[in-house]
């Protein structure tokens, strides 16, 4: 799992950082099967039985990978899938909540790690096969985009079991549906499809089942390739346009360009282009 080479810096990647991952001792994974392929780390949900229901443990394990792909200066992009066909992940695991109260939620927040994924710099894709319902929906949202099989199912069925979306269900669902049919989903607990998710926002794009989890590795690749700092940058500006208003995202954008004209590889990719060459980024 942990490579021997040398920690490197890059920005936004300090060798401390590195040096501390390759150093810790890591428990061995149970509910997550994690891999590179090249300069994209793969992650995959490993609870094929239970659907790759969330249960505390898989979205401790979730967390704890992707922060090591994101401090491994190596990695240019990080893909989530589900094992198996039927599900990318059909829900958060019912039996782990159902016998606890009010204040064990509370004390132990439950799930909160997955409020860590929102602080990490490289771009995160939700391959989504299958079921994508109640923490799973959220789950993927919570990734940077979607790429859907055609046989993939959105919803957020909490209210068929007496509750609500916990971990960002009535607000990213909402921001990224609209207000109307979000609220329909919620209200009802029924699934939408993986055209309509497309159609809707939701899911980047829909591919054929059989070609996801290549569709999603090649589509990290291209990601992967470019200036990892710039890449970071314009992840960094994409969300602050969802969480913000437009003067001030405006205002945002252009300190942000302005401030990659610092780089060397801004400097690399316009030299390269105006010698009609392909730019040698080196993450600085």
């Amino acid at each position: 799992m942990f490579s021997s080479r040398p920690a490197a810096s890059s920005l936004g990647r300090p060798a401390a950082l590195v040096a501390q991952r390759r150093l810790s001792t890591a428990s061995p994974l149970t509910c997550i099967l994690e891999e590179r392929r090249g300069p994209v780390g793969l992650i995959t949900l490993n609870r094929p039985k239970a659907l790759n229901a969330l249960s505390p443990t898989l979205v401790r394990e979730l967390v704890q990978e992707v922060k090591r792909f994101d401090a491994d200066p190596e990695i240019g992009a990080i893909v989530v899938t589900g094992s198996g066909d039927k599900a990318f992940a059909a829900g958060a695991d019912i039996k782990a909540m159902q016998p606890l109260s009010y204040m064990d939620m509370h004390k132990a927040r439950l799930f909160g790690e997955l409020d860590e994924l929102s602080s990490v710099r490289t771009p995160i894709i939700a391959a989504v096969n299958g079921f994508a319902l109640g923490g799973g929906c959220e789950l993927a949202m919570t990734c940077d985009f979607i790429l859907a099989a055609d046989t993939a199912k959105f919803g957020q069925p909490e209210i068929k079991l007496g509750t609500i979306p916990g971990l960002g269900g009535t607000q990213r669902f909402t921001r990224a549906v609209g207000k109307s049919r979000a609220m329909e989903l919620v209200l009802t607990g029924d699934q939408m499809s993986a055209e309509e998710a497309r159609e809707r926002g939701l899911v980047a794009r829909v591919v054929p089942a059989a070609d996801l989890l290549d569709d999603a590795l090649k589509t990290a690749g291209k990601i992967a390739a470019q200036s990892q700092p710039i890449v970071a940058m314009a992840k960094t500006c994409v969300n602050v346009a969802f969480e913000t208003s437009l003067a001030e995202g405006l205002r945002f954008e252009r300190a942000i360009f302005y401030s990659t004209f610092a780089t060397h590889d801004q400097k690399a990719g316009m030299a390269a282009f105006a010698a009609k060459e392909k730019p040698n980024f080196k993450n600085e």
